[in-house]
């Protein structure tokens, strides 16, 4: 069963637009897991515009010391280094954090969201990812890149040491919201993604996935098969604004069962 990792950058972001601590997000950690999510996943950026590092701390001692089962994953790009404002750098954030995975991300500093995986044909780029990977891991962290589906660049990935992938769902998603689950150019989309994750598990990787899957596309998307985790914020967050938030993770847990998983 595909596992759901709910990202906590929205309620922090909702946060820093007041000031104080409403709403906590440590508080909104304890609800997800409580309503069945397996997984907490934030992605500090250097700016500071929603998780900061304090959060990072409280998340990790919170999981540790109450929810050792559920996953801690940390987003970011490796080469983000520290700055004035009190961010200490995503290596040291990795290092002080020790999560049970880190999603490696090629985005710039004041890049809105992410938006495209990484590029590893130029070796020495390729090396500095090796590298990276490397040293996490012996932090204790399986290692995804995030990914395009590309084949080349798969296995580019695995040959730098990555333990799983996670594709960027971004095109598929905008396929279906301009066009609708039936239409042929989604179809073509969703085989495409088919193709790279098992491309990927043949390769030896596992296969996570994220960016704007949501309750309209996310049992489609699933059901290519062989993904082992979504990461959801941005969608899932709003949803609550309807639905609450417990009912919102248990509505995404129901559309992963749905799904099946097999293609």
């Amino acid at each position: 069963m595909t596992a759901l990792s709910v990202n906590l950058n929205k309620i922090a972001w909702l946060r820093n637009a007041r000031g104080g601590n409403r709403p906590d997000v440590s508080e909104a950690a304890r609800g997800i897991i409580d309503a069945g999510a397996q997984g907490i996943t934030v992605h500090p950026r250097p700016d500071q515009r929603h998780i900061h590092p304090r959060d990072v701390r409280e998340l990790a001692l919170l999981l540790r010391s109450e929810h050792p089962g559920i996953e801690f994953n940390i987003e970011g790009n490796p080469a983000a280094r520290a700055r004035r404002n009190g961010y200490p750098g995503f290596d040291r954030l990795i290092e002080e954090a020790r999560p049970h995975q880190a999603t490696l991300v090629p985005d710039a500093d004041s890049q809105l969201t992410s938006d495209h995986g990484w590029d590893l044909s130029d070796s020495r780029a390729a090396m500095r990812v090796a590298e990276t990977i490397a040293r996490y891991q012996g932090w204790g962290a399986r290692v995804s890149l995030f990914m395009d589906p590309d084949e080349r660049q798969i296995q580019r990935a695995r040959a730098c040491g990555a333990d799983r992938i996670e594709l960027y769902t971004g095109p598929y998603a905008e396929l279906v919201e301009r066009h609708g689950l039936s239409d042929a150019r989604v179809r073509s989309c969703r085989r495409t993604y088919r193709d790279a994750a098992r491309y990927a598990v043949e390769m030896g990787l596992g296969v996570n996935a994220g960016h704007d899957l949501n309750l309209d596309n996310l049992a489609d998307f699933i059901a290519i098969g062989n993904i082992d985790e979504v990461s959801i914020g941005h969608a899932l967050i709003s949803d609550a604004l309807d639905f609450g938030l417990a009912a919102t993770v248990r509505k995404y847990l129901d559309a992963i069962a749905a799904a099946g998983g097999t293609a």
